[in-house]
């Protein structure tokens, strides 16, 4: 490398808060620790969001940002795997100029990192002789099943959801066919054929990065380090825990003000924070028994609330409720929970609440970004997913790791409030440490989440693995 410059890198977020919140704290890491100029490089479908802004604008000089003029969608479905796919496909021209741009600079990258379904980008690295790596934003065991997807899909002649049998893959924990990934359920939608597009494409990266460390997942990493007959893997490095330990873009002042004053004055770690993530709904019959099992459980709660929605995923795009949510609210919840419940609409200052003394809880989605700094900040989860890779997560997180209990759904597919209250007081009792069976569950979460916060705080250390790793690969 030429010593009188800083190298350069590359990267390729994906649309969404959710993966740009990490690849930024990876550039801000290699920039900190290791001297390195970075520039993101972002897509999208239309002009940048004020929490991109944010988040970029805040950034050291160091890191520079580029907004690719917006890819054109109008032909496209719902599907998130689809448009985020196609957003980095269609946007291949505009990055082609960023980086004949940089040739003319003299400012090449030695490194284009792209996010998980942005492997289309790896043509543009390669035309202009720059390493192509994946970024991979959640577990070491849903990478896994990436990068097996493409021989299950040759080998698998149903649908996922109908398997008799878990899929077990190598150091993972074995998953039902109805807990896989979205896009997986229907193979017919071009949602799956998306998916397997991209998962097909991750033997040409140079390296994966994946934002976990070896203590949560050490037999799933093993595995994906060690060589396996059939399967034509990259390197893969354990560069996590990446996360926001700062404010959160994007957050309104006033609300961030009152809810932390409001976490002040209650006991040491005896509220639940209850929020399922940037791009997370309920439906107005979910939302409604969840107010309700809150009001059951007796326990104090901070709840970031959005108004319901038939899908999902409904504000993965744009995170801000348009209809005022908290009149979506039972009388009987208003009533209920007075003096014991703080409710903030559509944001909150997530970071912030997590590493609060008098947080003791987490209700969760389960996205991946939410269960790390859960686990840097040892608060103890309840496993409660709503899309993508969530079941996934929730599956690892209850049954292999043991750092959450499982919000269990009924046949109709929503969780009752008797159930909401259960497993509320399941969790919140382990911390008050009493005797009752209900909290005996909880009180084992607890002391498990406590030793992966001691795992996660040495690998965050200066001569942590994530210092030696990134050494490996600059190198």
């Amino acid at each position: 490398m030429d010593g009188s410059k800083a190298p350069h890198v590359a990267m390729l977020p994906i649309p969404g808060m959710g993966h740009l919140i990490p690849l930024v704290e990876l550039a801000k890491r290699i920039v900190y620790h290791h001297g390195f100029a970075v520039t993101l490089v972002v897509p999208g479908e239309g002009p940048p969001s004020k929490s991109q802004r944010n988040v970029l604008d805040s950034l050291p000089s160091s890191i520079s940002s580029v907004f690719l003029p917006p890819a054109d969608l109008t032909d496209l479905p719902s599907c998130i795997a689809t448009r985020i796919s196609l957003t980095v496909t269609r946007s291949n021209p505009e990055l082609r100029k960023v980086f004949d741009s940089f040739a003319a600079e003299d400012r090449l990258p030695t490194a284009l990192v792209v996010d998980l379904l942005g492997t289309d980008a790896f043509d543009v690295a390669v035309e202009f002789h720059v390493s192509p790596f994946i970024f991979y934003p959640s577990t070491a065991n849903v990478l896994s099943f990436f990068l097996h997807l493409p021989k299950l899909d040759e080998t698998v002649s149903c649908e996922f959801r109908d398997l008799t049998e878990p899929v077990k893959l190598p150091g993972c924990v074995p998953l039902h066919g109805k807990d896989l990934i979205d896009p997986t359920q229907d193979r017919k939608t071009d949602g799956y054929k998306w998916l397997l597009h991209n998962t097909k494409r991750y033997k040409e990266a140079k390296g994966i990065l994946v934002n976990t460390f070896f203590e949560l997942e050490p037999n799933a990493i093993k595995a994906l380090q060690e060589p396996e007959p059939g399967l034509d893997k990259p390197p893969v490095y354990p560069i996590g825990p990446l996360i926001n330990v700062g404010k959160r873009e994007g957050d309104d002042q006033m609300e961030e003000s009152e809810c932390l004053k409001w976490l002040d004055n209650q006991p040491l770690g005896s509220v639940l924070y209850v929020s399922f993530g940037s791009g997370g709904t309920l439906s107005s019959e979910q939302l409604n028994e969840l107010a309700l099992g809150l009001v059951d459980s007796k326990e104090r709660f901070l709840w970031v609330i959005r108004s319901p929605s038939g899908a999902a995923d409904s504000s993965y795009f744009d995170s801000h409720s348009q209809t005022n949510p908290l009149t979506f609210l039972p009388q009987e919840f208003l009533e209920g929970t007075k003096g014991r419940g703080f409710v903030i609409p559509s944001w909150g200052p997530q970071a912030q609440i997590l590493a609060h003394p008098s947080t003791g809880g987490f209700l969760t989605h389960c996205g991946w970004n939410s269960t790390m700094e859960s686990i840097v900040n040892g608060v103890p989860l309840i496993a409660w997913p709503l899309y993508a890779e969530q079941k996934m997560n929730a599956v690892l997180l209850a049954e292999d790791i043991h750092v959450a209990l499982r919000a269990r759904a009924g046949d109709d597919g929503v969780v009752r409030r008797e159930e909401v209250a259960r497993v509320v007081n399941g969790l919140m009792e382990g911390e008050k440490g009493k005797g009752q069976m209900e909290g005996e569950e909880g009180k084992r979460v607890r002391k498990k989440m406590k030793k992966m916060k001691e795992g996660a705080c040495r690998v965050m250390q200066d001569d942590g693995s994530f210092t030696k790793i990134f050494k490996q690969l600059v190198l």
